[in-house]
């Protein structure tokens, strides 16, 4: 079936707008939702974190990044945490045993806004297509040919593309008398984001939620499990100030549900023999009928193992020992 769609979106994309790609989402389900984690700063919104130092938080109230990027707004601040997740433990978490995706939520994706002076471009006689056309031409990657030494070809590349705003306001629109003129003398240049299509926020602060999808047909405990590890290594590589933490996780859940099962199981047993021996003032049928349940328990999961279900939230909710009782409470009054 994904074959058939990806074929008909073939054809489809060559009359979409530029820019526009349509994409097949992950192989899961409306139940694949195994794990749920944040991103967030450690000390959010700067509230009792040490400042002054040359990465975190600063006395203004900026954040400053590994790379030395300074972040003084709400959006380039929210803009870093998804950069983080979609560059850094994204691609981590989806290489899991078993995941089939990780949407992310919140955060804004990290765009570099260049804000022209209209004065100052009518002043220096440019266009707004030439400030566009010296940001393209300034932002390449090009192959440089090899170089062969002692039988070894050596690749030799140029890259030059803009990855940080000092990068782009050294960036040449044009020259007047051997003086070049810059990006940044004509224009702001900025951290900012895309159009927002979601928020996310952790005990009121922002935040970026990551979500684990299981692929379909997979055991969402095991799996859930496995990524929860997978996010524990992936907090030592997480940058100075920022952390992660899980906020929703499948086994947990899963085994508290295998508990109450368990604990259910055990209490309705006794309390139906029980009952019926008060009612009925008969041992044998009381045992007849609280037989029902283990038995019944029993070729439940002989045929989850024989078939390879799950023990999921699902199949251990659909074991509802009450209806089992139910017959054979009937079985014995007859």
């Amino acid at each position: 079936a994904r074959q058939q769609v990806n074929e008909r979106l073939t054809p489809i994309s060559a009359s979409l707008p530029e820019g526009a790609e349509p994409v097949m989402g992950p192989i899961s389900t409306g139940l694949g939702e195994v794990l749920m984690y944040t991103i967030e700063y450690e000390y959010p919104d700067g509230k009792e974190a040490p400042r002054g130092g040359a990465v975190g938080w600063q006395s203004d109230g900026s954040f400053v990044t590994e790379r030395g990027d300074r972040l003084d707004s709400d959006v380039a601040k929210a803009a870093y945490l998804r950069t983080i997740q979609d560059w850094v433990v994204a691609p981590l978490m989806r290489s899991v045993d078993g995941v089939a995706g990780v949407d992310s939520i919140g955060g804004f994706e990290k765009q570099y806004l260049v804000q022209p002076d209209p004065a100052r471009l009518t002043g220096y006689g440019l266009s707004f297509d030439e400030v566009i056309d010296a940001l393209e031409a300034a932002n390449l990657a090009e192959g440089a040919n090899f170089v062969e030494r002692a039988g070894e070809a050596l690749l030799a590349r140029v890259d030059a593309r803009l990855g940080s705003v000092e990068d782009i306001e050294q960036a040449v629109v044009s020259t007047r008398e051997g003086v070049p003129i810059r990006v940044g003398d004509i224009a702001t240049v900025s951290i900012g984001g895309d159009l927002r299509t979601g928020a996310a926020s952790l005990n009121g602060d922002e935040a970026v939620v990551g979500t684990v999808l299981m692929r379909a047909g997979e055991n969402s405990r095991t799996v859930s499990a496995q990524a929860a590890e997978r996010l524990e290594e992936v907090r030592s590589s997480l940058p100075k100030g920022i952390v992660a933490e899980i906020v929703y996780n499948r086994s947990s859940l899963v085994d508290a549900t295998i508990a109450t099962v368990e604990k259910n199981l055990v209490e309705g047993a006794l309390l139906v023999i029980a009952i019926l021996f008060l009612l009925l003032g008969n041992i044998r049928a009381a045992i007849i009928a609280a037989l029902v349940i283990p038995f019944s328990m029993l070729m439940a999961s002989i045929g989850m193992n024989r078939l390879g279900v799950s023990g999921n939230l699902m199949s251990l909710g659909a074991l509802d020992f009450g209806l089992i009782v139910d017959g054979a409470v009937i079985i014995v009054e007859n």
